[in-house]
C-alpha cells in the first residue's frame, strides 16, 4: 500500500513537471534562445526569469489556493493565465519560423521575426484579455421556444449567472455592476447556477453582498456549483437564503403568471456526491418530487454533462455553466473532451434542450481570449420550436 501510495506521488509529480517544463520552456527557448542569437546579457536575463516564475509558481499555487492565502492566489493566477498565451502564441510562433524558414530566410532575423511575433501578439492579447475579464460583462440575449410552456408564460425573461467566483482578486464594485446590470433587465426569474466564489462566506461575504439587492419579479434562484464544494456548500446555500434567493437544493419551486405555470427546479452540482457532505448529491428525483408531471420544468444544473439526467427525468430546458467559453483560447479544445457542450443553446431530445453560458465572472487567472464573459437574458416562448 505505502508503495502504491509512493508511486502514485512519484508519477503526479513527474506529470507536472512535464507540464510545467513544457508551459514556461517552449516560450523561454522560442523567445530567449532559438536561433535569436541575442546579447549573452539577454539571454541570462530571460532564462532566470523564466526559470524563477517556473519554480515558484507551484509554491504559489499552493500556498493560494491550498492555504487560501488571497496574495499568492493572485500571484500564480496571473503567472498561470501569462504562461498559457505566451506557451500558445510561442507554438504558433514556431510555425511562423518553419514558413520563414522555407521561404529562404536566415536566422537570426527568422527567429527574432518569430520572437517578435510572440511577444507582441502574447502582450496584446494579455492586455485585451485582462480587460474583457474584469469588465461587467455584455447581455447576450437568446430565445427558446418550450412547446409545453403555456401562453400566460410566453415571453418571460430569464436571467442567468453563473460561475462569478468572488475571489482572491477584490471585485465588490464589479459585483455591484452586474446587479445593476440584471435590475436593468426587469427579469421574472433570476438563476445562479453555481461557483459563486472560491472561498468560504466570511472570505467572500463584501463580494457577495450585491446578489441581495436583485430583483426579480417571480423568482430567484440558485444551485451549488462543483467549487462551493471544495469550500463550504451548505454555507453558501444558507447564506444565498439568508439574501432572499431560494436554494434549490435537489428541490423545485412553481411559478405562475397569467394562468400558467412553470417548475423551477435545482440539482447539486455533479461531483457533490464525491465529497461526503450529507445530503449533497445530484437527484432530480428528488428535485421534482410532487411536481405536476403536465407541466413544463426549468432545471438548473451547474455542468453541462448533468443533461443525460435531464433528458431521462423529461426536462424542457436545463440552463448550466461551468465551462466558461473555455475562458483562453484555445482551452475550449481541452473543456470539450470533458463536457459535451461548451456554450451556447443544444438540443439533447425531442423535448430537452440546454443552454450552456459562458459565465459572468472568470476562474483563477484574470483573462479572458476569444471567451467573453455574459449576463444571459432568455427569453421563453410558447410554441413548437422552428425548424429549417
Amino acid at each position: 500500500m505505502r508503495r502504491r501510495s509512493l508511486l502514485r506521488s512519484l508519477t503526479f509529480a513527474a506529470t507536472v513537471g512535464l507540464v510545467l517544463t513544457l508551459l514556461f520552456g517552449v516560450p523561454w527557448w522560442s523567445l530567449v534562445m532559438a536561433g535569436n542569437d541575442w546579447p549573452a546579457g539577454v539571454q541570462v536575463l530571460g532564462t532566470v526569469v523564466f526559470a524563477a516564475a517556473m519554480v515558484t509558481f507551484p509554491f504559489l499555487m499552493f500556498l493560494g489556493h491550498g492555504r487560501g492565502v488571497d496574495w499568492a492566489s493572485r500571484t500564480a493566477d496571473t503567472i498561470l493565465g501569462a504562461i498559457w498565451i505566451l506557451f500558445v502564441w510561442a507554438v504558433i510562433g514556431d510555425v511562423l519560423r518553419l514558413a520563414l524558414l522555407a521561404a529562404g530566410v536566415d536566422d537570426p532575423v527568422r527567429s527574432r521575426a518569430a520572437a517578435g511575433f510572440t511577444a507582441v501578439v502574447a502582450l496584446g492579447l494579455g492586455l485585451w484579455g485582462y480587460r474583457e475579464a474584469m469588465r461587467v460583462p455584455r447581455v447576450r440575449r437568446v430565445e427558446v421556444r418550450i412547446p409545453r410552456l403555456g401562453a400566460g408564460l410566453d415571453g418571460l425573461r430569464l436571467v442567468q449567472l453563473t460561475d462569478t467566483h468572488y475571489g482572491p482578486i477584490d471585485r465588490v464594485a464589479w459585483s455591484k455592476g452586474v446587479t445593476e446590470v440584471v435590475n436593468s433587465l426587469n427579469p421574472d426569474i433570476v438563476a445562479h447556477t453555481g461557483d459563486i466564489a472560491d472561498g468560504t462566506v466570511g472570505m467572500r461575504t463584501a463580494q457577495a453582498a450585491p446578489l441581495g439587492d436583485i430583483r426579480a419579479g417571480l423568482a430567484r434562484v440558485y444551485v451549488t456549483g462543483n467549487h462551493e464544494y471544495f469550500g463550504e456548500a451548505q454555507g453558501w446555500l444558507d447564506h444565498m437564503q439568508a439574501l432572499g434567493w431560494e436554494p434549490l437544493h435537489n428541490r423545485h419551486v412553481v411559478v405562475e403568471r397569467g394562468g400558467d405555470r412553470l417548475v423551477v427546479a435545482g440539482v447539486d452540482d455533479r461531483t457533490a456526491a464525491g465529497t461526503g457532505l450529507e445530503g449533497h448529491r445530484a437527484d432530480h428525483a428528488l428535485a421534482l418530487d410532487g411536481a405536476d408531471p403536465a407541466l413544463p420544468v426549468l432545471l438548473l444544473a451547474h455542468q453541462p454533462k448533468q443533461i443525460d439526467a435531464a433528458v431521462a427525468h423529461g426536462i424542457d430546458l436545463q440552463i448550466s455553466g461551468h465551462t466558461h467559453g473555455g475562458q483562453i483560447w484555445p482551452f475550449h479544445y481541452l473543456v470539450r473532451l470533458d463536457q459535451p457542450v461548451v456554450q451556447g443553446l443544444t438540443r439533447h431530445s425531442d423535448r430537452t434542450q440546454l443552454y450552456t453560458s459562458r459565465g459572468t465572472g472568470f476562474w483563477g487567472p484574470p483573462f479572458r481570449v476569444f471567451a467573453p464573459s455574459e449576463i444571459t437574458e432568455i427569453t421563453l416562448r410558447a410554441g413548437a420550436v422552428e425548424t429549417s
